[in-house]
């Protein structure tokens, strides 16, 4: 039987989405794919981002344009390898510190927020 859907994008809401697509791009290694497009117009400012893997392993990610800002906890989210420290460094803001000891209703990675609040969770790079 086939899937009624298939995976395509990842998108993120924001307020300023020119920022936080060259924050997430700094995060994850990725680029804007305006950018690996030599001849290609650039979009209008207004325009959602989009930022892709430099490596192509990774999703394409919109970062899209919205008047609103973030208030509740996010119904999706990312899931990233990394450095929780260099990200922290880096503008995310600590949510949430893994657990030192393994516990039933513990959680094994840290939760981070982005610039604009949006949550994300960091595994280490030997969990992930």
């Amino acid at each position: 039987m086939t899937a009624p859907a298939r995976f395509k994008d990842l998108c993120l809401d924001a307020r300023d989405h020119q920022s936080q697509a060259d924050w997430w791009c700094a995060a994850l290694g990725y680029v804007r794919r305006d950018d690996l497009e030599p001849d290609g117009d650039p979009r209008p400012a207004d325009w959602p981002v989009p930022i892709v893997d430099r490596a192509g392993e990774g999703p394409l990610i919109w970062i899209v344009p919205v008047p609103e800002p973030k208030i509740l906890k996010n119904r999706m989210h990312v899931d990233v390898v990394g450095d929780t420290e260099a990200l922290i460094a880096a503008g995310a803001r600590l949510v949430r510190r893994r657990d030192p000891v393994p516990t039933p209703d513990g959680i094994e990675w840290d939760v981070l927020a982005d610039p604009e609040g949006n949550e994300f969770c960091v595994f280490s790079p030997e969990e992930g």
